[in-house]
């Protein structure tokens, strides 16, 4: 899976206008946490490399960038977790969850809704 990493606070304003192109979805993966690896590992096993035509995928690594997590709670509404996805259509987040509740099934299902 080629993400697109999230480093640099501009970057939520440009996935803010992509997401009116397709979807976002972030995923912010706490390197100090085994139910994240857990998640991530889960989300990259069922990764299809078509995906990236439905989805465009961006990962937040909270470790090195916590105030992002803070700006995308702010602007996008959603409560802080660790591991989280998130999902962005239009400039809204649309869809979120966190920890086991992680669901790459339930996220492409998310993705396809018009």
């Amino acid at each position: 899976m080629n993400w697109n990493k999230l480093t640099h606070p501009s970057q939520i304003e440009q996935i803010k206008a992509l997401s009116y192109e397709k979807p976002v979805l972030i995923f912010k993966h706490s390197t100090r946490c085994s139910i994240s690896s857990m998640s991530l590992d889960r989300l990259l096993r069922n990764w299809k490399e078509e995906d990236k035509e439905k989805v465009e995928p961006f990962y937040l690594d909270l470790i090195a960038y916590r105030d992002l997590s803070d700006q995308i709670e702010v602007v996008f509404g959603v409560p802080h977790q660790s591991p989280q996805v998130v999902l962005i259509r239009k400039g809204e987040a649309v869809y979120d969850n966190s920890h086991f509740g992680i669901s790459y099934p339930e996220i492409m299902a998310e993705i396809s809704r018009s």
